[in-house]
């Protein structure tokens, strides 16, 4: 099983959105901790960039994942439209 962290972004991201949405975005992180490989339709591999992306609504999730830590970098938590600037 894979760590979680987030970044002072990401985390402040959580906190300033709806307890609802927080919440339901820390639980699919944390199903993805558990085999972030695992085929899942809302997750894909940005082109060009290191990081992927999980789809959870209307929000964006972009993620490094470090194998040899066993490590989720959860790098920023943003609505649809600028997430990827």
């Amino acid at each position: 099983m894979f760590t979680i962290e987030y970044t002072r972004d990401a985390a402040k991201a959580l906190k300033s959105m709806p307890k609802t949405t927080a919440m339901l975005i820390m639980k699919k992180v944390s199903a993805l901790a558990v085999d972030p490989f695992a085929p899942n339709n809302n997750v894909k591999k940005l082109v060009n960039r290191p990081e992927c992306r999980l789809r959870v609504g209307d929000w964006r999730i972009l993620y490094a994942v470090h194998e040899g830590k066993l490590v989720i970098e959860v790098i920023r938590i943003a609505p649809r439209g600028g997430a990827y600037q």
